[in-house]
């Protein structure tokens, strides 16, 4: 119950100080460029990666992101930039039972 009143409260604030979700909410932001950029922000890190998918752990479950020819071009601790041809933006919500 706490949990929730502070997610709540986290809300609040950040419509009252108009301030990003994202940064409050502890959300990651994604910022695709056509299909061949994805800019992922506040990941949690990197879960799995070849060269048709790539897999990172959230906050609140995972993101899949799905495509061909994928390259990593930065990777920094909470933050990644990867270039190919993105097929697929996956978020997979994790519950109490796990992901679905």
């Amino acid at each position: 119950m706490a949990k929730k009143w502070g997610q709540r409260l986290r809300k609040w604030v950040a419509a009252k100080m108009d301030l990003p979700q994202d940064v409050m909410m502890d959300l990651p932001r994604i910022t695709m460029i056509g299909q061949i950029h994805i800019y992922v922000e506040n990941h949690r890190g990197l879960l799995a990666f070849t060269d048709r998918e790539i897999r990172l752990l959230l906050k609140k479950g995972q993101l899949l992101i799905k495509g061909k020819a994928f390259v990593i071009k930065t990777i920094l601790p909470e933050e990644i930039l990867l270039e190919g041809k993105i097929d697929q933006v996956i978020y997979i919500q994790e519950d109490a039972g796990g992901p679905k």
